[in-house]
C-alpha cells in the first residue's frame, strides 16, 4: 500500500480535488529486464455544491527517455463514479515503465449531473521514481 509519508500531488479544478500518492512495486519489477512497476492511489473529492460524474480519463505517461504514451478510456477501474457534494472516490491502479523513472499527468472528463455541462479536471503531474534511479529525476 502507499506509504502515508510519501508525497501527495494535488490539483483542484472547478471544486474537484484530485490527490495522488505513488509507490514502487519492487515485487512486480524486474530491473535487470528493464521492467519497473508502480501503483498509484487517487482520491477524487467533490468540494463543490453540485453533483458531478467522472465519464472518461486521459493519461500521459512519460518514461525517463521522454517517450510519452497516451491512454484514453471510459471511467476509472471500470467505474464512472457519481460524486455528490462532499463525497469522494478512491481507487488504486498502476503502470509499468521500461525505465527506472518517469512521470504521469492527465485529465478526468466530467459532467455536472443536473445541467449536463461537461468539464475537464486536472490530474496533477506526479513522479514515478524507483530505487534503481540514481537520484530523483522529477
Amino acid at each position: 500500500m502507499a506509504d502515508p509519508r510519501s508525497p501527495a500531488w494535488t490539483a483542484v479544478t472547478r471544486e474537484v480535488r484530485v490527490s495522488v500518492r505513488t509507490y514502487y512495486l519492487a515485487d512486480q519489477s524486474e530491473p535487470d529486464r528493464g521492467h519497473f512497476a508502480w501503483a498509484y492511489r487517487v482520491t477524487i473529492a467533490n468540494e463543490g455544491r453540485r453533483t458531478v460524474q467522472l465519464l472518461k480519463r486521459t493519461w500521459l505517461i512519460t518514461d525517463a527517455q521522454g517517450r510519452t504514451q497516451r491512454v484514453h478510456g471510459e471511467g476509472v477501474v471500470g467505474e464512472r463514479p457519481v460524486l455528490d457534494p462532499g463525497e469522494s472516490f478512491e481507487y488504486t491502479s498502476g503502470t509499468p515503465l521500461s525505465t527506472p523513472s518517469g512521470f504521469m499527468r492527465g485529465t478526468y472528463h466530467m459532467v455536472a449531473v443536473e445541467t449536463g455541462e461537461a468539464f475537464d479536471v486536472e490530474i496533477p503531474g506526479f513522479s514515478l521514481d524507483s530505487p534503481h534511479q540514481p537520484g530523483a529525476v522529477h
